[in-house]
């Protein structure tokens, strides 16, 4: 079967750090965090006091007062991001043959504050007074399924659900759709918004975040004195087209997309198995989906969580297929400035990744202070830096097993 030539043409994102793309990438260069109090529910009497969220946001912005309102925080999120990337790509769907295009947008978690909601209205009025909207505004393929809309996409529109990996897995998905043939264009990506009490206090009960009340030592991934994510959310959508379909009309490109892995652990819940050999086989399969040696890549936006198990047995994934060349990569963690914003996590790294490769410039790893031996890769730490990379991969790794790792290409024409 003949590979087509796949690129990214259109950006889109709501992120803590700016509610377009060009404001999230233009943060992340200046080393922004995004992490601040919580303020989207009272956390008195809470563990954590922290999370990456997105201020500012208006959703009749975006889209009519009575849309917006059947829609959940996550879908508003990705329909933003969307309508974003085709405005960016100068994208026509009506100029496009609407049964060759597609949508793969995951959520790892969905319309859970809808869920909580919902269900304090059931106590209080009973089971059958609960809003016609909760299951339609509320299940996690709804972003895919309202961006298909929007964009009047009518080829596959699915939604990959999982964990932290699912908005990679968008990614590499639509890639490889186009590539073998089944579509011309595809918008992909991931959207999350769990900031809610449940969440916060599921995912403390499970020690997953850190408690510290300062946001400087808060998310601070490959970080000796790391104890645990921040929640983050948001959105990225990337729309991605078949080479020859983006020549014919004129688009810009700003990164090609070259390879993808994905594997399981097939070992734990929530933890990765000790030797990374999942994860590094993910990375080892996105190569050589490209036809790319290890010592060509350049950078890799790291998954980079800030808990110990993850950036430890990460460092050591990246030894296991780099070797000798580990040491000459540069290896970062945006989710020191985001947060980690679950299934929309690898969506948004994707994107910065592209952009890695368009500016030549490497993001840092912000408020990084403690070495860690286990942990001994460049991670750019503080500042980020100037660097004409070639090659670069963006990894992400979920609860259940997940790994995922896109690599893309910078564009040369």
């Amino acid at each position: 079967m003949e590979r087509r030539r796949v690129v990214i043409t259109g950006l889109g994102a709501v992120t803590p750090l700016g509610l377009t793309a060009p404001e999230s990438w233009r943060a992340v260069r200046e080393g922004v965090c995004g992490i601040g109090p919580i303020t989207q529910f009272d956390p008195a009497g809470m563990k954590v006091s922290l999370a990456a969220e997105v201020r500012g946001f208006d959703p009749e912005d975006y889209m009519p007062k009575p849309e917006a309102k059947r829609m959940g925080r996550f879908t508003q999120f990705a329909v933003a991001s969307a309508k974003e990337a085709l405005a960016d790509a100068g994208f026509s769907p009506e100029a496009a043959d609407p049964d060759r295009c597609g949508v793969i947008v995951s959520s790892g978690i969905g319309g859970l504050g809808i869920t909580e909601e919902e269900h304090d209205r059931g106590l209080a009025r009973g089971w059958d007074r609960v809003s016609p909207f909760f299951i339609p505004s509320g299940i996690c393929n709804m972003a895919a399924g309202q961006v298909a809309i929007a964009a009047g996409f009518r080829g596959m529109c699915t939604c990959p659900v999982a964990a932290c990996t699912g908005g990679t897995n968008a990614v590499g998905d639509a890639f490889h759709y186009i590539r073998d043939g089944y579509a011309e264009a595809m918008l992909c990506g991931g959207t999350e918004s769990a900031v809610t009490p449940l969440a916060v206090g599921g995912f403390t009960s499970m020690r997953a975040l850190t408690q510290t009340e300062d946001p400087s030592r808060a998310s601070i991934p490959f970080d000796k004195e790391r104890s645990g994510f921040v929640l983050g959310e948001g959105a990225a959508v990337l729309l991605l087209e078949e080479l020859e379909h983006a020549r014919r009309r004129g688009a810009k490109i700003y990164a090609e997309m070259v390879g993808y892995g994905a594997t399981c652990d097939a070992y734990h819940m929530t933890a990765p198995r000790p030797d990374g050999s999942g994860g590094a086989k993910a990375m080892a399969l996105a190569l050589a989906d490209g036809g790319v040696r290890p010592e060509e890549v350049g950078y890799i936006n790291a998954h980079g969580t800030s808990t110990h198990l993850n950036d430890a047995i990460e460092t050591a994934a990246v030894k296991a297929v780099f070797g000798d060349h580990a040491r000459q990569l540069a290896v970062s963690s945006t989710k020191s400035m985001t947060g980690h914003m679950l299934g929309a996590a690898g969506a948004v790294e994707a994107m910065f990744t592209a952009l890695v490769l368009r500016d030549a410039f490497l993001p840092a790893t912000i408020h990084y202070r403690t070495p860690d031996e286990e942990c001994d890769l460049d991670v750019v730490p503080n500042q980020g830096r100037a660097a004409a990379v070639k090659y670069a991969l963006s990894n992400s790794l979920g609860f259940g097993g997940h790994n995922g790792s896109v690599l893309l290409k910078r564009w040369e024409g």
